[in-house]
């Protein structure tokens, strides 16, 4: 087993423990949204002009806060390097602060704001509920794709019906199937039902039973079907979660399953040696007479003589 240096064993414990401190995640919270407000007061022509130099050297300053939490992130990671590079977070963050030193990249204004845009998204990091969402998110991108396919089927099927009731009288919205497509999908939100119903009444009657179909097909089955699958993927990014809580090392071991403390492998050197000396002494011979065992002389017993 390859021992660690108790140096770095020692920065590796600092750091963990700098991360697991409450005021680091508050702090580092604090800098992302120093860093969004100071996007937002760009926008303004006016603070951008009074102001110019101050945010520039604000947005300088929460850049090299992230810089050195991510060091911090790095340094806890010291005994086995390879963990660091295995987070997707750590790789996303050494993306977002080392992408506008790139060329071609650091002269493309839209990019930039992209990517400094892209810093906001590390809130998720700080806090475990939120990546529970993203995870959850992730995760139900399968499920929505089918639902997806699903509502455009329903809305396809009703905008040709559509087309079909009401493309002379209102071409503006049932003109095409497109455009029907577009009208219904505006009416998934109930947004202007009411008129829109009676402007059908006028033109057929069958508009009470297709707008009445139609918003419970769409509007009532679709929305519970989509809330059912994000919630069936947040509790598996939620059991996700705890699993991944459960199966993390402890505090003194690395990733790598290495005793990451100098007190712990002193503390099992010192039972290694103990159960040596152990081991010695009890293969240690008896000291014996050279001569053999002396035998025990029995007692002497009277010969009655007095």
């Amino acid at each position: 087993m390859n021992t660690i240096h108790p140096s770095v064993a020692r920065v590796a414990t600092a750091c963990r423990a700098l991360i697991d401190a409450r005021w680091f995640t508050v702090a580092s919270f604090t800098v992302i949204v120093i860093n969004a407000a100071v996007l937002g007061l760009e926008t303004y022509d006016g603070a951008h002009r009074a102001a110019a130099d101050v945010l520039r050297a604000v947005e300088y300053g929460c850049i090299v806060c992230f810089a050195v939490e991510l060091l911090v992130r790095f340094g806890a990671q010291l005994p086995a390097p390879r963990a660091f590079f295995r987070d997707a977070w750590n790789l996303f963050d050494l993306f977002i602060l080392l992408s506008p030193l790139l060329p071609g990249v650091r002269e493309n204004v839209t990019v930039l704001r992209m990517l400094r845009l892209a810093r906001i998204v590390r809130t998720f990091r700080l806090f475990p509920s939120l990546r529970v969402i993203l995870v959850g998110i992730r995760r139900s991108l399968p499920g929505l794709g089918s639902f997806l396919l699903v509502t455009v089927l329903l809305l396809y099927g009703y905008a040709m019906l559509g087309w079909m009731m009401f493309a002379d009288a209102n071409p503006a919205r049932y003109g095409t199937v497109g455009q029907a497509m577009l009208t219904l999908f505006l009416l998934l939100s109930l947004d202007g039902i009411t008129d829109t119903l009676q402007t059908g009444r006028a033109v057929t009657e069958w508009a009470v039973l297709y707008y009445v179909s139609y918003m419970v097909a769409a509007c009532f089955l679709l929305t519970n079907l989509l809330v059912g699958v994000v919630l069936n993927a947040l509790q598996d990014a939620h059991q996700e979660e705890r699993d991944t809580a459960n199966a993390a090392p402890t505090p003194a071991e690395d990733p790598a399953g290495q005793p990451a403390d100098a007190t712990v492998a002193a503390q099992l050197a010192s039972l290694r040696a103990a159960v040596d000396a152990l081991e010695q002494h009890l293969a240690r011979p008896v000291a014996t007479d050279p001569a053999g065992p002396v035998p025990r002389q029995p007692a002497p017993v009277g010969d009655g003589s007095g």
